[in-house]
């Protein structure tokens, strides 16, 4: 099936070079029915991953059919999978529930101590803030960086505070939930490898969609939730801690199965109190498994298709929208350009009204910060773009 989604159009529209009709039909066939450009909110489940969650639960009825080395290899596939997605090792993998694990455990971990500062750009998403704010009983404190006038983070701002030394840690959006701005990663990671800041990366709204290689580009945590972008069930997530920092990163909460020696189910009483030298130090068990299953499903389909190539063709479908903005003269939220991402906001005049019409038209999208936001993944087209605009414009 994956091969032939992967078939090559020969002079696609899109740019495309995986075949957007045969994943419609195979993965999304309800996109027949209905314009879902919310990908930022949640993504939907592809038809291979709905059919192995499926089997899954199958055999999750009669246990006796999911054995422990089963259950155990699916999530050290997981693992697997989402380091190859990174560019990093499984070793530094820890599967979570979701993003705010990922973020309070950083938070939790790290060794920030009375008069440390945490800098997080103002408006970012709670889940980067509010573990942060709560360091506060222990004397570090929050530096929320006003953002540009465009309502970006403002990175010359970010990068001049961190040359402060009781900058200790600076904690980043890879990609800004209502903008959809697209921080310079490689410029933040080489700033904080020369001061050595902590760069702690919520990655939710930018894998897979955005290109992340962290053999090439270092950040010391990054956490991610995988019901978005990444096309898996809710539940099921993760968080990357640098290999160098996993022996002095201890957990504030710890699952039994975080110590050597708890995969021996027949010894679970020789107790040993090390944590496992890896990312599995920092799991909390028991996991979801059906909803590891599912992703890994996902992530093979999104690693097929190619993250770079998805971006391209999310990128493109975004052109309707902008022609028809600089003509009529509304306001895009957006950034374009190097900072630009697949989620692309905008706000016309009477944006509540909008938002309504499209909500109408059965193209399922959504209004935040004062703006609409778009967000296709890889399986819409340029013809679902264009019906957006006809219905802005009150002609369809």
């Amino acid at each position: 099936m994956a091969r032939d989604v992967l078939r090559t159009l020969e002079g696609a529209p899109t740019g495309a070079t995986f075949d957007v009709a045969a994943l419609r039909e195979r993965e999304f066939p309800w996109t027949a029915q209905t314009v879902y450009l919310n990908n930022a909110s949640i993504g939907p489940l592809p038809e291979r991953t709905r059919l192995a969650l499926d089997e899954f639960n199958r055999r999750r009825a009669a246990p006796y059919l999911l054995p422990d080395r089963e259950l155990f290899a699916t999530l050290a596939a997981s693992r697997r999978l989402i380091a190859q997605l990174l560019g990093a090792s499984a070793e530094e993998i820890g599967l979570t529930i979701n993003t705010g694990y990922g973020l309070s455990l950083a938070a939790r971990a790290l060794p920030l101590g009375p008069g440390d500062i945490v800098l997080v750009s103002d408006r970012e998403f709670p889940a980067n803030v509010y573990p942060w704010m709560r360091l506060k009983e222990a004397g570090v404190a929050l530096e929320l960086v006003p953002t540009t006038a465009e309502g970006w983070p403002d990175e010359t701002r970010l990068l001049e505070r961190v040359r402060d030394p009781r900058v200790r840690v600076l904690a980043v959006s890879l990609v800004q939930f209502s903008n959809g701005y697209l921080v310079d990663l490689d410029r933040l990671s080489a700033a904080t490898r020369e001061t050595g800041t902590y760069l702690v990366v919520d990655a939710i709204q930018g894998l897979g969609h955005i290109p992340v290689d962290l053999a090439r580009t270092q950040v010391d945590v990054l956490a991610c939730g995988a019901q978005k972008w990444l096309l898996s069930p809710w539940g099921s997530g993760f968080v990357y801690v640098r290999r160098e920092l996993i022996r002095s990163l201890s957990p504030a909460m710890t699952g039994w199965m975080a110590f050597q020696g708890t995969d021996d189910l027949t010894r679970l009483t020789r107790y040993d109190d090390t944590l496992h030298d890896d990312g599995r130090r920092y799991e909390l068990m028991t996991l979801p498994y059906q909803d590891f299953a599912g992703l890994n499903v996902s992530l093979g389909l999104l690693l097929s298709l190619g993250v770079e190539q998805i971006r391209e063709h999310v990128l493109s479908l975004h052109q309707p929208v902008l022609t028809w903005a600089e003509r009529t003269g509304t306001r895009v939220v957006s950034p374009r350009g190097a900072h630009g991402s697949g989620i692309l906001c905008i706000a016309p005049e009477g944006v509540e009204d909008a938002y309504g019409r499209l909500k109408a038209a059965r193209i399922i999208c959504s209004l935040r910060e004062g703006a609409i936001r778009l967000s296709p993944h890889a399986y819409n087209t340029l013809e679902e773009m264009e019906r957006v605009v006809r219905v802005l414009e009150g002609t369809g």
